[in-house]
């Protein structure tokens, strides 16, 4: 009913936009919608709930509802949901304020903060959105650290976000040399789009003509003129126009693209008249671009392979540079190779040596795909180590996004008409350098090299070799020593990110302010796996009193759950003797299993009832881990079902022997309540009280009070039981006899003599 309300708040909206619009373009109105999500608490980017939405082009506004609703009723005080939004790739987020590592670099993200009480909702609205994938991540706070159960009732919020969009159906194309004339008022602004061709290296859009109402042109206007969309990662470039014309120029627009143009009106109720129109300029052009159909792409591909003397630089002599494509730079054909998931690699063609002059760029062209967004982008140029006049002169790279920056030098910054790049410089000092680009965007890169003498001549410095290596990998440095890379999805959509072990935190789990000392990780290790040796005098005193199926499902628990806790650790006190998913499957049937015929032991039943419910109970605890190992019915499944036959048993006992059972009050004082107190200490422990900071010891308390109340619970030896376990009563003897039968027959003798 509520999802309902808040769709019919978003179509009201929409309706209330179409019917404000008139004039020259016609708007259509579209809503998407995603299912609600259950929020986390942030431990780690898989605790983000991540949900893309697309927007079309030519968008005019842009409004998103978040809403978060309490999924239960006790109460659980205010928290603070975290939404952070994102343009063309899933939000880089740092909640916890972690140290990134070296060369990490990111894009910035919207963050907003929702508080909760049991049902909050917000609008975000966006006027001229930039097409395209946007990206909605939501988490709450920081973990506090506590392990919960799961079954158990808990604090649960769900995250629902909603998109509506206004679109203009009908812009018109603002072509080059061409002008429109155009109207605009308050609140109806002009929208037009023109394409950007590739080579683009600047572009002018004018305004002119301006009237108002039947107002000379010599009175002007006031009007203001925006190129481009709105996206987090840039702005739009504005112009106050407030004469009868104005020019707005964009230096190295984005290539290959619509760029949007909006004129707005300040004029209150007046309706403004322009002439608009566009030109653009081809700086540098080259001649040809890419291979040729006669290329060999197998002798290509391993020519351009980059060996590992190639990394160190120790690479032979740099070729001569290659015969001039265009008067002002110089292209380079890049091969595009997809290794995995989140894989990919560019290698140069021919050679992974590149060869950078100082009177002309060297460039480098890297599309992105989609489907690569999810992991990271990774740069690293190395300069060759044959290059010793390169002197005190440096090389200057600049790594940017939908259009390259083709004029580098010490002044000007790399940076392109409406985004930013990424400078790397590299010398003899440093000849090595990386840029990391955790969830990059999906477009075309551009890599730039020039060299840059500090003197107006460069000496014998003319033409230097560098190694560009660019690849796409799945996490930053996969994650290191203390840190394992995962891949996420959200619906079809797949990215990666790390998950740190030891007390190592951050983006590539390069943060050791909170990491464990190798003899913190040994202690761990060795309370875990140490303390399950306390089920030994649980295996004798069964042993003793002749429980020898007891005896063999304790020391079943007592080896799996040794070895699970030795594999389990997450630094480098490790210890595996098989699969950890085998491993941790042993160790939860042998708990359920040792719980199950401990207080079936205790009910007393006939060794056929008894061992009868012993395999049926372990066959269905079997069934059930494999459908859900850390449910909670699993545990409190079997051991419901045997306290009930236990209470059964000593009913029927009670009432048919007259007095209480057990009859002694010592077994009562010093054996079931001291083993019913171990008990109910160790459920809470495990349930309530354990941490991710103090599990090594409070899961350690929990081995030592399971094993000590079997101990206590185990009821005596039965007095009918031999000692290995059979009763007195029941022989099992065969004996075999053969006595051939003898038929006499008997006659009748006259006398005695005759016999």
């Amino acid at each position: 009913m509520e999802a309902c309300f808040l769709r019919w708040l978003l179509f009201v909206a929409l309706t209330s936009w179409a019917l404000g619009d008139d004039g020259q373009v016609t708007f259509e109105s579209e809503l998407s919608s995603k299912p609600a999500q259950k929020l986390s608490k942030y431990g780690w980017y898989a605790s983000v709930r991540l949900q893309r939405f697309h927007i079309p082009e030519q968008t005019a506004v842009a409004r998103w509802l978040f809403s978060v609703k309490k999924g239960h009723s006790f109460n659980c005080g205010q928290h603070n949901v975290s939404i952070h939004l994102r343009w063309g790739a899933p939000p880089v987020i740092n909640p916890t304020e972690t140290v990134f590592p070296n060369a990490t670099l990111w894009g910035p993200s919207l963050s907003l903060i929702l508080p909760v009480t049991s049902q909050s909702s917000t609008t975000f609205n966006l006027s001229d959105p930039a097409p395209g994938d946007w990206f909605v991540a939501a988490h709450l706070p920081e973990d506090d650290g506590r392990i919960e159960q799961k079954g158990f009732p808990s604090c649960s919020y769900y995250f629902q976000p909603q998109l509506s969009v206004r679109r203009a159906a009908d812009t018109p194309v603002l072509q080059p040399g061409t002008v429109l004339t155009q109207t605009a008022a308050p609140d109806r602004p002009a929208r037009l789009k023109l394409f950007v061709p590739e080579f683009t290296s600047s572009l002018s859009v004018s305004v002119a003509g301006c009237s108002s109402g039947e107002a000379l042109e010599s009175a002007g206007c006031s009007l203001l003129l925006r190129l481009g969309s709105a996206s987090l990662q840039h702005s739009q470039t504005e112009l106050n126009c407030s004469g009868v014309s104005c020019t707005a120029s964009l230096s190295n627009p984005p290539w290959d693209s619509w760029l949007r143009v909006v004129v707005e009106s300040s004029q209150v109720n007046q309706t403004v008249t322009f002439r608009i129109g566009s030109n653009f300029t081809v700086g540098c052009k080259p001649k040809s671009v890419g291979l040729t159909a006669d290329d060999d792409i197998t002798k290509l591909l391993g020519k351009s392979s980059v060996s590992n003397a190639t990394a160190t630089g120790n690479v032979s002599a740099p070729a001569p540079p290659p015969p001039l494509a265009s008067p002002c730079v110089w292209s380079v054909p890049v091969l595009y190779e997809e290794l995995d998931v989140l894989s990919l690699r560019y290698t140069p063609v021919n050679s992974s040596n590149v060869s950078v002059t100082e009177t002309h760029p060297t460039l480098l062209t890297y599309p992105l795909p989609p489907q690569a967004t999810g992991g990271t982008l990774n740069l690293q140029l190395t300069l060759n180590s044959t290059n010793a006049t390169l002197g005190n002169n440096s090389i200057m790279a600049c790594f940017s996004a939908w259009a390259p920056v083709l004029q580098l030098n010490h002044s000007e910054p790399c940076r392109t008409g409406l985004f930013m790049g990424y400078a790397v410089g590299i010398n003899v000092s440093v000849p090595k350098a990386m840029v990391r680009l955790p969830f990059p965007q999906s477009t075309t890169w551009y890599l730039t090299l020039q060299l840059l003498c500090n003197s107006s001549d460069c000496g014998n410095a003319s033409v230097v070799s560098v190694v560009p290596e660019v690849s796409v990998s799945a996490c930053v440095d996969d994650c290191g020593p203390y840190g394992e890379c995962r891949l996420l999805r959200s619906y079809t959509y797949l990215y990666s990110a790390c998950v740190c072990s030891a007390g190592w935190k951050g983006w590539g789990c390069t943060d050791g302010s909170t990491a464990q000392s190798y003899a913190r990780q040994l202690t761990a290790t060795m309370l875990l796996t140490l303390s399950n040796l306390f089920f030994l005098p649980a295996i004798v005193v069964a042993t003793r009193r002749s429980y020898i199926t007891e005896a063999f499902v304790y020391l079943f628990t007592m080896f799996f759950s040794t070895f699970y806790h030795a594999c389990d650790q997450p630094g480098a006190a490790v210890l595996c003797i098989m699969d950890y998913d085998a491993l941790q499957y042993c160790d939860f049937l042998g708990s359920i299993c040792s719980i199950w015929v401990t207080i079936l032991c205790m009910a007393r039943l006939g060794d056929t009832a008894k061992y009868t419910l012993f395999l049926l109970g372990a066959l269905l605890i079997a069934m059930s881990m494999q459908l859900d190992r850390k449910g909670l019915w699993n545990l409190l499944g079997p051991i419901l079902c045997a306290i009930l036959l236990m209470v059964t048993s000593w009913v029927y006992r009670c009432v048919r022997r007259r007095h209480c059972y057990p009859p002694s009050w010592r077994r009562w004082v010093f054996f079931l309540l001291p083993g019913a107190l171990c008990a109910l200490i160790g459920v809470c422990l495990y349930v309530f009280a354990e941490t991710e900071s103090n599990y090594y010891y409070t899961h350690s308390l929990w081995h030592i009070l399971v094993a000590g109340c079997v101990v206590f619970l185990l009821p005596p030896k039965e007095k009918d039981r031999k000692a290995l376990g059979w009763s007195q009563g029941f022989s099992w003897s065969w004996r075999w006899s053969w006595r051939p039968r003898v038929w006499v027959q008997l006659e009748e003798f006259k006398t005695p003599d005759e016999i």
